[in-house]
């Protein structure tokens, strides 16, 4: 019965977070659109390369000696996945702006992660802006008359 209960509401989770983004994208009068499939979708791609990249630059510094994060038990670096793992996980914390504090940056790290930090946090702005000037670009059904 607990089980049950667990997977019901997970599936009601994933429910309510579908419903939102449906109603974000689908809901809204044609003619004054202003979020479409495409830029959500573009907006995810852009989150999810930059996750990658400053995760890449992470392991690489990592790999090379360079110790940028540290993990409240040490940062395991015995097994590559567990590192992959580490830095995709601090990687999405820190470009979200979420920063729960398990593993921090030091070093070099920390100068990454506010650099990192700082783009995450001006995302939206960009997507907003970028959306409205869309918006204002497109051809007119019926141009001004001179």
């Amino acid at each position: 019965m607990e089980s049950l209960l667990i997977v019901a509401a997970i599936a009601a989770s994933f429910m309510g977070i579908g419903i939102s983004l449906n109603l974000l994208i689908k809901k809204q009068p044609v003619n004054h659109r202003r979020v479409s499939i495409r830029h959500f979708i573009v907006l995810i791609f852009v989150y999810a390369n930059v996750m990658v990249g400053f995760g890449v630059l992470y392991i690489a510094l990592e790999l090379l000696g360079v110790h940028v994060l540290k993990e409240s038990d040490g940062l395991q670096t015995d097994s590559f996945l567990h590192l992959v793992e580490d830095v995709l996980y601090f990687s999405a914390v820190t470009l979200l702006t979420v920063g729960y504090g398990d593993i921090t940056p030091q070093g070099v790290g920390r100068w990454i992660a506010m650099i990192q930090a700082l783009i995450g946090y001006l995302l939206p702005a960009a997507f907003v802006v970028t959306t409205f000037f869309h918006h204002d670009e497109r051809p007119s059904k019926y141009p001004e008359r001179l």
